[in-house]
């Protein structure tokens, strides 16, 4: 998955830089402190499209840390413990609040 982002991101990269070199339309990009004239149009667009993927990065990798942790949680001790005591009493579900699904640091 983040290979095919790295990609798209280098093919997007690769468009980017053909369009700025072959694009008429200029305008002006004034940052307060200092000032760009005839600056490409597309050129200003495409890096805000491009930092804004840049910006997804650590998302994708806190939601990856996110997906082992959970993966972690639920081989423990007490996920077996409450899937088997599911079974034993058909009367008693998870969701009564009988059981602790709550996740303490304690391995």
């Amino acid at each position: 998955m983040i290979w095919r982002l790295l990609e798209f991101i280098i093919l997007f990269a690769v468009f980017f830089l053909f369009i700025v070199l072959n694009l008429e339309n200029k305008c002006d990009i004034n940052f307060g402190f200092t000032k760009h004239e005839a600056v490409p149009v597309f050129l200003t667009v495409f890096s805000s499209f491009f930092i804004g993927m840049l910006c997804t990065l650590p998302f994708i990798f806190a939601s990856k840390r996110r997906k082992k942790a959970k993966i972690a949680h639920e081989k423990g001790l007490l996920a077996k413990a409450s899937k088997k005591q599911g079974k034993d009493s058909a009367s008693v579900t998870a969701d009564s609040g009988l059981f602790d699904k709550t996740h303490y640091g304690i391995d």
